[in-house]
């Protein structure tokens, strides 16, 4: 409830007003409140965010999930459910503190989708979002195309960078293997 009473607001905002949650969530976090503080705003904020940019908004039952897993709690879904969008809702929250989050898929391919398609909705938020895969590690950038064909438009907008690089942006999609490895 105190998510969906800031939906309306969420929509009145330009995308630069929007894009610049994130730096005034950054100064209140820096100000004393908690993420926990935050959560309704940047709840709203992420499915704002994701209506704008993939033509999806979060269900309630979504927002939920989201909360659980930001609580550190599991939550099992179905496929076709929304795990992808769902965890957009915590990660966003907890790269406001600004010491990174990583999701762990389980393979590589996995990884490049879900950062490719999410990180549309990260972007406008102003949050960076980068892969690490076996043989890559690129950043999300809308602005360039692969040369490559990949035949799938999610997996076209990584600009190589080095693993550092990857590692430096607020979000960062990998495999436990390459996790490990480079750990």
């Amino acid at each position: 409830e105190e998510i969906n009473k800031h939906e309306s607001e969420m929509q009145k905002f330009s995308d630069q007003e929007l894009r610049g949650l994130t730096a005034a969530f950054k100064d209140r976090l820096g100000q004393g409140e908690t993420l926990d503080d935050l959560l309704p705003e940047a709840y709203a904020a992420v499915r704002e965010a994701a209506r704008r940019t993939l033509g999806q908004r979060h269900f309630d039952v979504q927002l939920i999930g989201g909360i659980a897993l930001h609580q550190g709690k599991i939550g099992e879904m179905r496929t076709g459910e929304g795990k992808t969008l769902v965890a957009t809702l915590p990660i966003f929250l907890n790269s406001l503190a600004g010491r990174g989050v990583h999701l762990v898929t389980p393979n590589d391919y996995l990884s490049r989708v879900g950062a490719g398609w999410m990180g549309r909705v990260y972007h406008a938020l102003g949050a960076s979002a980068a892969v690490i895969a076996h043989e890559f590690s690129g950043i999300y950038d809308p602005d360039f195309n692969d040369p490559q064909p990949h035949g799938d438009e999610r997996l076209s907008h990584f600009r190589t960078v080095s693993r550092p690089e990857a590692y430096r942006a607020d979000i960062t999609y990998g495999t436990n293997n390459e996790f490990g490895f480079d750990y």
